[in-house]
């Protein structure tokens, strides 16, 4: 059984490589690079981090309401802090894809890169064009460093909001309210902690971005 799954693994890994591939032929025929995806994956990956930013404060907020709830329906203030949970999760599971996208597309770009320097028969130019190589490619390592930093910053504090919200479904009256109180300080402090993350992440896309685009002119 593990050798018949290992095997279907490894054939739906094939055939989502030869897709990719296929995928970056067809668009290069048009004139898009494996370079401009690049730049627009990594765009894509800043654009979900800073609305994972957004998701997150606002799952801070309701919950902050939530605890500070005087009156009124509790229930609806519960289901208000549970929505922005479930679009934190959501915000997350898109900074992961995002990141893995930006990967895919430098792996076949640096693998084609290092293949036409092999081609390069001028020994100056060969030189000019990995050097060239090797400071994009630690740039990029830099990058995608930082964006799985702040990435590996989400899941705890997703699991501490589910915590709190499973918990308070169970018992959602003020008495344990009040009991988690002490987590909702700790929450702020993790948040906090993954903006400023983030904030670092972003920063380093422009400054990725900004190099990429300019070596095309």
């Amino acid at each position: 059984m593990k050798r018949l799954l290992s095997s279907s693994l490894i054939a739906a890994s094939l055939l989502l490589s030869g897709c990719q591939t296929a995928y970056y032929g067809a668009m290069e025929k048009v004139g898009y690079h494996k370079r401009d995806i690049m730049v627009d994956r990594v765009k894509d990956a800043k654009a979900s981090q800073e609305n994972a930013q957004q998701e997150f404060s606002s799952a801070l907020e309701e919950m902050q309401a939530l605890l500070n709830h005087r009156g009124g329906n509790l229930e609806k203030a519960y289901n208000k802090a549970k929505d922005e949970y479930e679009s934190a999760q959501e915000a997350a599971d898109n900074v992961s894809n995002r990141i893995n996208k930006v990967e895919d597309v430098a792996e076949a770009l640096f693998e084609e890169w290092q293949n036409e320097i092999n081609e390069i028969s001028k020994a100056n130019l060969r030189r000019s064009s990995e050097a060239k190589l090797k400071e994009t490619r630690r740039a990029y390592q830099q990058l995608v460093k930082s964006m799985r930093r702040a990435e590996a910053k989400m899941p705890p504090i997703l699991t501490a909001m589910k915590d709190n919200m499973l918990y308070l479904k169970h018992n959602l009256n003020a008495q344990t309210i009040g009991a988690i109180k002490g987590e909702f300080a700790s929450l702020q402090t993790d948040i906090s902690g993954l903006i400023k993350e983030m904030n670092s992440s972003i920063a380093e896309s422009n400054r990725f971005i900004e190099a990429l685009e300019k070596s095309k002119d």
